[in-house]
């Protein structure tokens, strides 16, 4: 079942020359984590914006849950969590509070604030105020936020943006769990690790248009051959080899170099997202 459906979409801002994105097509199915990966500018936050039902003057077609998000109702913030970059919280309420509040404005059940809160490492600044909180604290809370009414949709702006390695560990592994619950993500970003590690699929864009989309694994392999380089023992010095991994087998240095047990490291150099982004836009993701 598909919970997303963009068909020839297009959008330009009032004052702007021209269209920030230009003729979008993308699907996106239930259960499924899909990324927009690209630069600043690149047009993913008015993407974001339309998806989320904030700006509805596009053209073009965007169904969300069957719903064309022009006519989208009030109720459909009830089934969708977002997760912005730079959260928006009271900042004179304390955690505890600003979840409690946020849970009210829901029709349905809601989770406990202090059992998401522990999930994060809040728990023990869950009474102390949002203002005093870091950068990487208000990451995390804003993520819990978006959790609360177990929403079926969710759209998470960087929520990696800002934390140390072990934080942003566990919030990954909580966006694996609610794929293995059934629920949609859309991750915004343009950090290539995150995308590679959560995404089923990635959409590329620059320029306000796709480049390219498909899973990390095929848009990483594409048309070019992982490359392998290898050092072995000679003389009194080390030598150097390198080849196409596919013909690796077949190498007459290579092979004589294991036979000789003269290798001393071997290395595959796979191309990451971002080289294939450069190679296909001339744009790095920053």
């Amino acid at each position: 079942m598909r919970t997303i459906e963009v068909e020839n979409l297009s959008f330009r801002y009032p004052s702007a020359k021209g269209d920030t994105i230009r003729e979008i097509d993308f699907s996106v199915e239930q259960g499924e984590v899909f990324g927009f990966l690209g630069p600043s500018g690149a047009g993913k936050s008015t993407l974001q914006k339309i998806l989320t039902g904030t700006l509805r003057e596009y053209r073009g077609s965007v169904r969300v849950f069957g719903i064309e998000m022009k006519r989208r109702r009030s109720d459909y913030y009830q089934h969708i969590g977002v997760d912005f970059e730079f959260p928006n919280f009271y900042g004179k309420f304390t955690a505890r509070e600003n979840l409690r509040y946020f849970a009210s404005l829901y029709a349905g059940e809601t989770a406990d604030p202090m059992a998401l809160l522990e999930r994060v490492g809040l728990h023990r600044d869950a009474d102390k105020r949002v203002d005093s909180f870091s950068k990487g604290m208000k990451m995390r809370l804003g993520f819990v936020r978006a959790l609360l009414h177990d929403p079926a949709l969710l759209f998470l702006d960087e929520p990696t943006s800002g934390l140390d390695p072990a934080n942003a560990r566990v919030l990954k592994g909580m966006i694996r769990e609610e794929r293995e619950r059934g629920k949609t993500v859309i991750l915004t970003t343009h950090n290539m690790h995150d995308a590679q590690e959560l995404c089923d699929r990635v959409a590329f864009i620059a320029d306000g248009s796709v480049r390219a989309l498909d899973t990390p694994c095929a848009l990483r392999r594409g048309d070019g051959a992982t490359e392998v380089e290898y050092r072995f023992r000679d003389g009194e010095g080390e030598g150097r080899g390198s080849c196409a991994l596919a013909e690796l087998g077949a190498s007459p240095a290579f092979r004589a170099a294991l036979q000789r047990d003269d290798l001393t490291s071997i290395h595959s150099k796979e191309r990451t997202l971002e080289d294939v982004f450069i190679a296909l836009t001339g744009k790095g993701l920053r």
